[in-house]
């Protein structure tokens, strides 16, 4: 009887997981530009560095998304090792990256695509989930197909501690974003449908975790698959303080709670010092009959 060949997981730079996992799959860089200079991510340049330029630099970054070169070149390696793959990339209404994924697989049968309709930490507890099926001898396919309904319960929710970088990624504009400064606005923002909506804006950072603890409660939490927590810049003292303040949602019922910084794409987009959650739902299926 034939071995059943063995996995490997591949991801995009965009995608956020908790450091154990870090080292268990395979990373496709996105370019990220500050002017005429380009990196590529997470390669040329850290998120340390990344969110240093951000905050102390007048060059608002770009980002770019990855070729089909650069998935070619990761899924040859993978052919070579005579192993089969998961591609998991960022949501396709944010980044062409899930095309640039799909062309190069093309030629590699052996390779299957899914787009998390999601990004950041949201992508990164759905690539967690694929790394423990690969881990527990599923095969490729059926991991692709498993996602492909896992997905839809994947809820990320995150807190903007400003309204300047989405002014300045002309996501909104300059009264808006004065205003909101002066009156304390946080934004609370999901992806649902693979796009970013806004779900409410809150009176300061405590009113604003409470949201998110309100949203997190309404969703309904599986406490049995991945949960990864998320912050941009270079501090993550505010995530603490949030963790503090959901406790109640933690304390006892996960053996561990995770983190990671967010990714450049939504940290340009966002700016430092959001925080974001990421987790399986549970109260869906009942919502919806």
């Amino acid at each position: 009887m034939c071995e059943s060949r063995k996995t490997r997981i591949i991801i995009d730079s965009t995608t956020d997981l908790a450091e154990d996992f870090r080292d268990k799959v395979m990373v496709v860089p996105l370019i990220v530009s500050f002017g005429e200079k380009e990196y590529l991510d997470g390669i040329e340049l850290s998120r340390e560095e990344f969110y240093r330029k951000l905050e102390t630099g007048d060059v608002f970054p770009r980002t770019s998304q990855a070729s089909p070169a650069a998935f070619e070149k990761v899924y040859r390696e993978v052919r070579e090792q005579g192993m089969d793959a998961v591609v998991i990339t960022l949501s396709s209404d944010l980044s062409g990256t899930y095309q640039s994924a799909c062309i190069a697989a093309a030629d590699y049968p052996e390779v299957h695509v899914v787009d998390s309709r999601n990004v950041a930490i949201g992508a990164g507890i759905l690539a967690e989930y694929a790394v423990r099926c690969a881990e527990g001898g599923m095969p490729a396919e059926q991991i692709a197909r498993e996602l492909e309904e896992k997905k839809k319960d994947v809820c990320l929710l995150a807190m903007l501690d400003t309204l300047e970088y989405l002014w300045r990624g002309g996501r909104l504009s300059r009264t808006a974003a004065v205003a909101g400064g002066i009156l304390n606005i946080k934004p609370v923002i999901t992806i649902r449908d693979g796009a970013v909506v806004i779900l409410g804006k809150a009176r300061g950072a405590r009113k604003a975790n409470n949201l998110l603890i309100e949203q997190i409660t309404s969703n309904g939490l599986q406490y049995d698959m991945p949960v990864l927590l998320g912050y941009t810049g270079t501090s993550d003292t505010l995530l603490q303080n949030y963790i503090s303040d959901s406790s109640a949602l933690w304390e006892g019922r996960l053996e561990r709670l995770e983190s990671s910084q967010i990714c450049t794409v939504i940290g340009t987009h966002a700016g430092p010092g959001a925080i974001a959650v990421a987790f399986f739902q549970s109260g869906k299926a009942d919502k919806e009959t």
